[in-house]
């Protein structure tokens, strides 16, 4: 048999919470299928299994969180599992059939491990579980835990301040506790009544709420933006969008485009690519540029392409539909979504006009790309006269932090990306 612990999902995680078990006690597993969800500080991932087997137990439940290196469940063969299954349910029926007639004299001997795991949960509380009781205004004693041990799960405060709703605000009852606890997995949404559903923040949308609240409460936000005429970017798309897809496996959107025109731009506007302190300004020499990535409309994550100023435009797309792939299959790790230095994000495909983002706090500056759509222009013939025109045009919109650089030069910054994008040869870029 074989431990399988918590991993090492970045070089500061020190703990994550086990958000979801893909697979119960006695079912097969096979290598490097998805065994189990981790949620840290950072990032949730999905974690593979090292081995194949059978799980032969589980240790660590859903919505607990243990550090680094603690044994989360064992995994062995099928004769393992067969050995293990026995132990469990030839204990609870033998207890109770020697004295029906004296039920009185078994109730002393589980209450009192019940009190001392009472007295114990303020301190085995996972910070998900106990963000949850903070948030529904709940006392943990009043909450019956289906977790080992009795340990407080998130079912179990889901069904105990569904409770509290039902009761009009009373103390929650713990009846609902044991059928929450039998359902599999986190639940989706808790409905409190015919007119209302209470959908319970996921992590990461907690994460993100704190995170953009301290942006907005740190940055003096200002927004600019500007038209840009991609038909120079249009006509190369055309042009090689079906070989692109066939060599590359993926589509050729406008996004690679604009990330190498604002990596071009950053080296002559590098202020644009910096941390704002107290005492200064920090310019950094590398850039390492954040795609924001939508989850399904459950969130959103930022992993980072590193060194992006080193790269040509093939490479970061690729780097672009690698990181977007594995952000929307939680096969992130922290080091993918840290030290972002400047941040794109990209509503475009939605048919978006002009959206104002949050910086990602400690950047500066973050980019968004909205929609592109076929318009008339005025043109330029080459006579020197003007004719009108059918062009694929968009908006970019910058926000920026005024303590950092001033309008003028947020300006620049966006008239040298358009500048770019306009007049750049896109075909030999490719």
């Amino acid at each position: 048999m074989a431990d399988i612990t918590m991993p090492q999902l970045g070089e500061t995680v020190t703990e994550g919470t086990i958000t979801k078990w893909f697979k119960a006690v006695g079912d097969t597993v096979a290598e490097d299928e998805p065994l189990f969800e981790v949620s840290t500080d950072k990032v949730d991932s999905e974690v593979p299994s090292p081995l194949s087997g059978t799980l032969v137990e589980i240790k660590v439940p859903e919505g607990d969180t243990v550090d680094v290196g603690v044994v989360l469940a064992v995994i062995g063969d099928a004769a393992d599992a067969r050995a293990a299954a026995p132990e469990t349910p030839a204990a609870a029926p033998a207890e109770p059939e020697p004295e029906p007639t004296a039920s009185p004299a078994p109730e002393p001997a589980p209450t009192a491990p019940a009190a001392a795991a009472d007295g114990q949960r303020s301190r085995l509380l996972s910070p998900v579980v106990r963000s949850l009781i903070n948030e529904h205004g709940l006392d943990p004693a009043a909450i019956t835990g289906s977790g080992v041990g009795g340990r407080i799960t998130r079912n179990d405060v889901l069904a105990a301040a569904e409770a509290q709703t039902r009761a009009g605000g009373a103390p929650a009852a713990t009846a609902p506790t044991a059928p929450a606890s039998a359902r599999p997995g986190p639940e989706p949404f808790v409905r409190s009544g015919e007119r209302d559903t209470v959908i319970p923040h996921s992590n990461i949308r907690r994460r993100s709420a704190e995170h953009l609240r301290r942006s907005l409460d740190t940055s003096a936000h200002v927004y600019a933006s500007i038209e840009v005429d991609y038909e120079a970017v249009e006509r190369v798309r055309r042009a090689h969008k079906d070989a692109w897809r066939a060599e590359e496996g993926f589509g050729l959107t406008y996004l690679p485009f604009i990330s190498r025109a604002v990596i071009d731009a950053i080296h002559e506007f590098p202020e644009v690519n910096a941390t704002f302190t107290d005492e200064a300004l920090i310019v950094h020499n590398y850039l390492n540029l954040g795609i924001a990535v939508d989850l399904d409309f459950k969130g959103l994550m930022v992993p980072v392409i590193r060194d992006a100023d080193s790269k040509r435009m093939r490479a970061i797309a690729r780097d672009i539909s690698d990181l977007a792939a594995r952000a929307r299959s939680k096969k992130l790790t922290p080091d993918d979504i840290s030290d972002g230095t400047f941040t794109i994000t990209n509503p475009g495909p939605y048919g978006t006009l002009l959206t104002m983002p949050i910086i990602n706090q400690p950047q500066v500056a973050i980019l968004s790309t909205d929609g592109v759509k076929r318009r008339p222009v005025v043109v330029e013939l080459p006579d020197g006269t003007e004719s009108i025109a059918i062009h694929s045009v968009g908006n970019l919109a910058l926000s920026w932090d005024h303590r950092s650089f001033d309008g003028a030069y947020a300006a620049a910054f966006l008239h040298r990306v358009k500048e770019l994008l306009e007049t750049r040869d896109w075909s030999a870029e490719l």
